[in-house]
C-alpha cells in the first residue's frame, strides 16, 4: 500500500475511533475534586512506566474521568517496554487476533491499526505480529488517546507525607523535583519490583565477561566468540539466536532441565474463567496452579528454538546445572554437572526476581510489603517455590498490603500493576491477552476509593446541584379544586 494510502486508512480509522468514543461517552467527565499539598497541584494517580501496561491502565482510568494524572519512563520516547530493546524475538509469541489493550473497542485494536494501513488481505497473510510493529502500534495507542507520558524521568524514592497520599522524589535532565500523588500505579514490566535474577555463582564475574538476558549487549562485539546461554527459557533462546546470528563462532546453550519443557500448560486453560476467576480461588489454590506452572514451566517457542539449532555451531547441553564460574586469563571457565565449559562470553537468561529490598527507590516501602512467605503460604500447599515466596500479596485493585498493620498506611495507595502481581491476581498484568482485563480491574479500585475517600466533597456537591429538571409550568395543581369541592 502507498504511503498516501496508508495516512488515509489510518485517518479514516481515527474518526471512526473518535465516534466511537463518542457513542460510548468516553472519556466520561471529570469528577475527582482537585487538592493541593504544599502549594502543588496533588495528582489523583501516577503511573511509573509507560509501556503497554502503563499506557492501558492510564487509559482505562482516563476513561472512568480521572484525567489528572501522568506516566513518567526512563526511556526515550517510542522506546517503552521491552520490544525494541531486550525482547530478542522477532516477533511476538502471543496470536495476532487478540485484542490486548483495547479495553473492548474495536478501532482501537491491533487489527484495525494493521488493517487500515495494509488491507485484509495483508492481515490475512500475517502470522505473528513482528515486535517492532507491535511498537508502533504503541506509540499510535498512546498518541491517540493522548496518554500524558514523560520521558526520560527517574524515580528516586518514595516517601509519605501525608498517610493519604504518596510523595515521589523524582529527576530528569533538569534536576529532581517531586509529585505529590493520591495512587502511584507501579506499571514496571517483567522485572516488577526485583529487577534481572541474577545467579550468585556470577556475583564476582567481572561484567565484561557476561551480561543478563535484559541487559543491553553489543552483539556485534560476540561475533568469532565463544558464546554460553544459561537456561531455556524464551529470553535465552532468543538471546542465543541474536549472538549466533551476529557471528559467534560457537554457541552452548546450558539447560538445567533434564529434558526441555514442550507444553505451555497456562495456555491450555486460557479462558476468561481464569481471567476473572483466579484472583477468587482461595490462597491454596492460587499457589497449587502456578506452583503447577513454574514446576512444568514454560516452554520457549518452537520458532525461537529453530532459530537456534539451525546453526551448526550451536549445542544443546541437558541436565547442565551450572555451578561455579570462573575467570581464566581472557576467558571463562563454567564448571557445570556433566564437566567444564570455556566461554569468551556468558548470557544469563535467568528471568527475573521480586525481591524488591536492593532496590534504593522502594527502601522506605519494602520493609512493610506483605509477601506470600509473611504467612500465607503454609507448608501443607506444597514445596516452597522461592519466585512463588518472594510475591507480594495484593488486595483487590493490586495494592500493596501490610505486614504489620498501621505501620505503613501508604501501601494501600500504591497499586503493583506489573509482572510480580501475577500469584495474586493472574496474568493480567504483564501479558497480551488479559491485560485489558487487569487495568479495568485496577481502574475500578482506584476510582472506588477516590470517591469513597471524597464522599463529604461529593455529598457537598449533591446539595449545590440545583439545576431544575422542571421549569414549574408543565403542569397545574389540581389540589384547590378538590379542597373546594369538599367544603
Amino acid at each position: 500500500m502507498a504511503a498516501g494510502s496508508t495516512i488515509h486508512g489510518l485517518n479514516a480509522l481515527e474518526a471512526r475511533l473518535k465516534e466511537d468514543l463518542t457513542f460510548l461517552q468516553l472519556p466520561s467527565r471529570s469528577w475527582v475534586p482537585a487538592q493541593e499539598f504544599n502549594g502543588q497541584r496533588v495528582r489523583d494517580v501516577v503511573v511509573i512506566g509507560a509501556g503497554m501496561c502503563g499506557l492501558v491502565a492510564m487509559a482505562s482510568l482516563m476513561f472512568a474521568g480521572v484525567d489528572n494524572i501522568v506516566a513518567y519512563d526512563t526511556a526515550d520516547e517510542g522506546q517503552e517496554g521491552p520490544w525494541v530493546t531486550f525482547a530478542r524475538m522477532r516477533t511476538l509469541r502471543s496470536p495476532k487476533v487478540l485484542a490486548g489493550p483495547a479495553l473492548g473497542i474495536s478501532s482501537l485494536t491491533f487489527r484495525a491499526w494493521f488493517t487500515a494501513q495494509f488491507g485484509a488481505d495483508e492481515w490475512e497473510r500475517l502470522d505473528k505480529i513482528p515486535k517492532d510493529m507491535w511498537m508502533d502500534y504503541l506509540i499510535w495507542y498512546r498518541r491517540v488517546l493522548s496518554l500524558p507520558v514523560r520521558n526520560n524521568v527517574f524515580m528516586k524514592e518514595i516517601s509519605a507525607d501525608r498517610d493519604d497520599m504518596v510523595t515521589l522524589h523524582l529527576e530528569n535532565a533538569d534536576g529532581e523535583f517531586i509529585e505529590y500523588a493520591r495512587h502511584l500505579v507501579l506499571a514496571t514490566g517483567r522485572s516488577g519490583l526485583g529487577g534481572s535474577d541474577v545467579p550468585p555463582f556470577l556475583d564476582n564475574v567481572d561484567r565484561r565477561f557476561w551480561a543478563h538476558s535484559a541487559d543491553d549487549i553489543d552483539f556485534a562485539a560476540l561475533a568469532g566468540k565463544r558464546v554460553a546461554v544459561i537456561g531455556a527459557g524464551a529470553s535465552a533462546m532468543d538471546n542465543a539466536a541474536t549472538a549466533l546470528e551476529h557471528g559467534a563462532a560457537s554457541l552452548d546453550m546450558l539447560i538445567r532441565r533434564k529434558e526441555m519443557p514442550r507444553v505451555n500448560k497456562m495456555t491450555g486453560i486460557g479462558s476468561k474463567g481464569v481471567v476473572n476467576g483466579i484472583r477468587y480461588l482461595p490462597d491454596d489454590w492460587k499457589w497449587k496452579f502456578f506452583a503447577y506452572v513454574a514446576d512444568r514451566q514454560t516452554p520457549p517457542p518452537s520458532s525461537s528454538t529453530r532459530r537456534v539449532s539451525r546453526h551448526e555451531n550451536a549445542r544443546f547441553f541437558l541436565d547442565c546445572a551450572v555451578e561455579k564460574v570462573r575467570e581464566e586469563k581472557d576467558h571463562l571457565v563454567v564448571e557445570c554437572s556433566i564437566g567444564s565449559f570455556e566461554a569468551d562470553f556468558l548470557i544469563a537468561g535467568t528471568g527475573f526476581r521480586n525481591d524488591f529490598h536492593g532496590r534504593s527507590e522502594f527502601a522506605a516501602i519494602a520493609p512493610h510489603i506483605r509477601t506470600w512467605a509473611d504467612g500465607v503460604y503454609r507448608p501443607e500447599m506444597g514445596p516452597p517455590v522461592p519466585c512463588l515466596m518472594e510475591s507480594p500479596f495484593l488486595g483487590e485493585a493490586y495494592e500493596f498490603l501490610e505486614k504489620d498493620p498501621g505501620y505503613c498506611p501508604m501501601l494501600s495507595r500504591i497499586h503493583c500493576f506489573n509482572d510480580a502481581a501475577t500469584l495474586s491476581h493472574g496474568k493480567l498484568s504483564g501479558d497480551i491477552p488479559a491485560v485489558s482485563d487487569g487495568a479495568q480491574r485496577l481502574m475500578r479500585g482506584i476510582v472506588a476509593d477516590l470517591f469513597v475517600a471524597d464522599r463529604a466533597a461529593q455529598f457537598a456537591a449533591l446539595q449545590a446541584f440545583d439545576e431544575p429538571e422542571l421549569e414549574g409550568d408543565e403542569w397545574v395543581d389540581s389540589t384547590p379544586l378538590i379542597t373546594a369541592a369538599a367544603e
